[in-house]
């Protein structure tokens, strides 16, 4: 789906499953926007050189579509008068369900998404929203694991910047992923249908999703805008990792900008909505599904193996004159600090 879960499906709904092949075009590809990344440099302090940060691919896109570049990464981590905010959580937000919770920490995703069946069968909305995860995080391992497993040990040979931490991020795809095969169909359509199943019978976090993806149960300004405002009152770590995508670039010249029109369309806008996931309580860290899945999927990974989101975001994508500004907008969504 097209939210913060970096999805392995960039493609259209009329396509099949987009299978992972680091052999031809897809290797070229792969090459060429390492190459591509390694080209927007520009001299920090020091005269230190980073890469650019560039946004995941989302389901939706064509397979063709390439990343485009949030903002040039400087030396933010290495200049000591930088402020990095540290994602602060307030005592009286709500802790992660035992589910969700659950959902970042199995080791074996197929074994978790069988305890989940009967109760998403039963229409459970949390039961189905984290199944849709799960089918979301190890789709593009189970429709080719041969070819993943592959394509994983060609990226770790190459020995680019990021390869090791790619590989790495892969190889717990794969193993957490590892008892789903092509069988499983873990298909862009099965996974929307699901996600819109689970958005009607009541998940805030799917709902989200789904608008994010362009696909919203409704496509009134009155119904973006109510739930709009449900996710930022719900303070539902999930529900605003999932709509963050919709609140980015695709928001930029919606009439919906919702009240909330200075969190919404731009690639700040984005991270300040991921931001403020984290802060109330998604798992963020550095093994995390949002870390791994940027990583795995999208080749945006830290070089810093222990580095948690919040902390590779403004090291690495936010100018040292914007990260106030991102600290503002986290601020005011998560209602610590609202600003006009």
């Amino acid at each position: 789906m097209s939210d913060a879960y970096t999805t392995g499906y960039p493609q259209t709904p009329h396509e099949r499953p987009a299978v992972a092949r680091m052999s031809g075009r897809s290797l070229a590809t792969f090459v060429g926007l390492t190459l591509l990344a390694g080209a927007f440099v520009y001299a920090g302090r020091g005269g230190v050189q980073d890469d650019i940060a560039v946004a995941p691919p989302q389901i939706g896109q064509s397979p063709q579509a390439r990343p485009q570049p949030l903002a040039r990464q400087g030396d933010l981590g290495r200049d000591d008068s930088i402020r990095v905010p540290a994602p602060r959580r307030n005592a009286h937000l709500p802790a992660q369900s035992p589910l969700r919770q659950q959902f970042e920490q199995a080791p074996d995703l197929y074994a978790y998404a069988q305890t989940l069946r009967s109760r998403a069968d039963a229409g459970e909305p949390e039961a189905i929203w984290l199944l849709t995860r799960v089918y979301d995080y190890c789709a593009n391992y189970s429709n080719a694991p041969v070819d993943y497993g592959n394509d994983t040990r060609t990226i770790d040979a190459m020995k680019m910047r990021s390869s090791a931490a790619m590989a790495a991020a892969r190889t717990r795809v794969s193993q957490r992923c590892a008892r789903f095969a092509p069988e499983d169909n873990l298909s862009y359509s099965m996974i929307v249908i699901k996600r819109t199943e689970a958005a009607k019978a009541g998940s805030l976090p799917a709902e989200a999703s789904l608008l994010a993806a362009g696909k919203p149960l409704e496509n009134t300004e009155e119904y973006l805008q109510n739930l709009v405002d449900r996710v930022v009152r719900s303070k539902d770590a999930d529900a605003y990792s999932a709509l963050a995508p919709g609140m980015g670039i695709a928001a930029n010249g919606r009439t919906a900008g919702f009240g909330y029109n200075r969190v919404a369309g731009t690639q700040f806008a984005e991270l300040a909505w991921q931001l403020a996931a984290c802060k109330l309580g998604q798992d963020c860290g550095p093994k995390g599904s949002l870390m791994t899945s940027y990583c795995a999927n999208g080749g945006i990974c830290s070089q810093d193996p222990q580095q948690d989101f919040a902390s590779f975001v403004y090291d690495a994508a936010i100018p040292r004159q914007g990260a106030d500004v991102v600290q503002e907008m986290v601020d005011s969504l998560t209602g610590e600090e609202r600003t006009k």
